[in-house]
Formats: structure tokens, sequence, C-alpha cells
């Protein structure tokens, strides 16, 4: 067992259960001396910055949760983190109601530091919805309400290239590591940004479209492909996936379409 600090989107059980990692036990912790900030670059630009903590004043302390997990889960946290790229791990002191707990928690690397970044609402929604559900302080919740945001972009529908492209299934995608599927098309990774070249293990080969969908603020936890096949997600997720359609457009190269249900 292991004890993880989640002070941003993880304080949010639905965003850490989106990860894969369904805590022991949960309790809110306090770290003094830290502050926290918004300045780690997201891999995609248009989210904006993600939470990060860095040593501060005495009087400076970030609140959030303390979760017990599973040994098997660590390895999962670290991917969906950018451990050793966009993030370092350290051991941190932590003070919850009843007593004192070391734990990991998750602090930006210098690559990925910009202090010119801002949160988007999606993000700072998602934490939120969290400190209120964890009963975190009024005063801590009223700081996040303050938050100055990152402007929201209006994207345009996102429209597939003309010309002949390929269809990929489940199998078939699988076999390529270099693409990965979004909302029923496929995009080729190859040629990225340099900083986009650690997403290559978690999505090559693989539809992205609930990895992307269960991490919107409107997300339940509970969408299905099934859902998405019929339709059947939220306004807001659907406009979420849009967006992403339109950055991955930025990033990748088109390379055809992806049958949900063909296997």
């Amino acid at each position: 067992m292991f004890s993880y600090f989640g002070y941003g989107s993880n304080i949010n059980l639905i965003s850490l259960r989106a990860k894969g990692v369904e805590p022991v036990t949960s309790q809110k912790a306090t770290l003094r001396g830290w502050k926290l900030r918004f300045n780690v670059q997201h891999w995609f630009r248009h989210e904006g910055g993600m939470g990060n903590i860095e040593p501060g004043t005495a009087d400076d302390r970030v609140e959030g949760m303390v979760y017990l997990c599973e040994d098997e889960h660590l390895a999962s946290m670290d991917a969906m983190e950018s451990y050793g790229v966009a993030y370092d791990r350290i051991a941190v002191s932590l003070e919850t109601e009843t007593e004192s707990v070391t734990a990991w928690a998750y602090i930006g690397l210098p690559e990925f530091i910009d202090d010119s970044c801002l949160p988007s609402r999606r993000y700072l929604n998602i934490i939120h919805k969290g400190a209120i559900a964890a009963g975190l302080s009024e005063s801590y919740i009223k700081k996040l309400e303050s938050q100055t945001l990152l402007p929201e972009i209006d994207y345009p529908e996102f429209q597939v290239p003309e010309g002949k492209f390929p269809t990929y299934t489940l199998k078939t995608l699988a076999s390529h590591p270099h693409l990965t599927a979004l909302s029923g098309s496929v995009f080729d990774m190859r040629g990225a940004r340099k900083k986009l070249e650690v997403i290559a293990g978690l999505f090559g080969g693989k539809d992205m479209t609930l990895f992307h969908l269960k991490r919107h603020d409107s997300s339940t936890g509970r969408e299905t492909l099934e859902d998405v096949i019929k339709g059947q997600i939220s306004e807001p997720g659907k406009k979420y996936l849009n967006a992403y359609l339109n950055e991955y457009s930025k990033e990748f190269k088109y390379a055809g379409s992806y049958s949900f249900d063909v296997i």
C-alpha cells in the first residue's frame, strides 16, 4: 500500500477513478508551508495550466485528500501524471484531522513550468466540486473560486479532411502504436512536437474518446462507449470532444476513421 496526496483534479474521486485508481481509504489532509499553483503546462495547450505545489511561507497551505492505494496503482498514477517528464514524485508530510501522514505528491518539473499558465474552467470545476464534496475549508474553497481562469476557445465543428482514408477497428488500431483515435477519427502521432512524445505510450493504438470524456467536469464517471455510439452524452461533453478533435488535428495528422462497433 502507498499513501498519495491529491491536491488538483484528484481531489475529485470521479477524476481519480477515471485514471483507474480506486482508493482503499480517503481523508482530508493539509500540506503546510506550500502553495497551490497552476503552472504546469498541459499536454495540449488549450487546457492551460495544471495543478502544482511549490514551497511557500509558514502561512501557506495546500488542502486536499490523502488516499491509501494499492501498490499496483502507483505505475498507473505515474503514467497519468507524466512522472519523470512533467512531474516529479516526492514524499510530503501532511496533517489530517487525527494524525500526521507521509504521502507521495507530484510536483512540476522545470521543463514544464510556465508561470503565465492559467487553469481552464473545466479543470477548476473538477477541483472545486471535489473540494466541496471532501469538505475542505470554506476559506480554501473561496480561494479556488477567486482563481483567474484561462479564456475559453469557441471551436468550430470538426471537419474530416477530404480524400480517401482507411477505416480502423479496435483490432487494427491496436496494431499501430503510432495511431490514436478520438470520436470516430484516427490520427497519426508521428512528427508531433517533443512535449507530446510522452503521450504516445498512453494514447498509441487506442481509442481515447472515453479517456477525454470522463475528464470533463460534466462527467459522472459512468459513461460508456455505447453512450458515445448512440450520442447519449452531455452537450458539454460533446463540445469538449469537439475541442479535442480540433486540437488533435493541429498536433497530429488525420489518418482515417474509427469504427466503434466493428471488431
